[in-house]
């Protein structure tokens, strides 16, 4: 069943601006500015200017899984608005310590001693993301950056590459784990 038409708003908050133009949205605040293309998606996303600034999105004749790209687009661009996110990943191990090595003013990591196996794992950072170690905990790192995808997928790569191969991963649980999410905003 086909819905008529089916809207999303959004408020945009003071001190930060949104342009949109042909479905490439450009979110400008405080911490930069971040652009996202979405025009594989087929919607109508306005810019209504007044006395409180909002985008709607709208879908004419959409099906279910149409209509869900509404809320999806609305949480992307609610995210570039918020800005400033934070991973914390913590390293576990049973024997062998991993030793994790930050180079090049925190864009790469370096994996080291991960099951005792002398193979190093560099992870490179994607764009905007810093990583540092943190100091109120033991081996934790700590990613920073105001684009949500690059900071997770980050993350993401830093967990791939310590993945156990070969052996029962009930047993042997070692690895670089995602320990915490939030903003940064949050805890300052």
């Amino acid at each position: 069943m086909y819905d008529v038409l089916k809207t999303e708003e959004l408020e945009i908050p003071s001190g930060v601006e949104v342009s949109v133009k042909s479905r490439l949205i450009t979110v400008t605040g405080p911490r930069g500015t971040l652009t996202k293309n979405v025009r594989h998606v087929n919607m109508d996303i306005r810019l209504l200017k007044g006395k409180t600034n909002k985008v709607t999105l709208a879908v004419w004749q959409g099906g279910r899984k149409h209509v869900a790209c509404l809320r999806t687009i609305k949480s992307l661009i609610s995210n570039m608005i918020t800005g400033g996110f934070q991973y914390k990943m913590r390293a576990v191990y049973a024997h062998f310590p991993i030793n994790c090595i930050i180079q090049e003013d925190g864009t790469k990591v370096e994996i080291r001693n991960f099951l005792g196996e002398k193979a190093v794992r560099h992870v490179d950072m994607l764009s905007g993301v810093k990583i540092s170690e943190s100091t109120a905990q033991k081996d934790e790192l700590i990613l920073e950056g105001n684009d949500i995808d690059n900071v997770s997928q980050s993350a993401a790569s830093i967990h791939g590459a310590c993945l156990v191969r070969n052996k029962d991963i009930r047993k042997f649980l070692d690895g670089i784990y995602v320990s915490g999410k939030g903003t940064v905003i949050a805890d300052e």
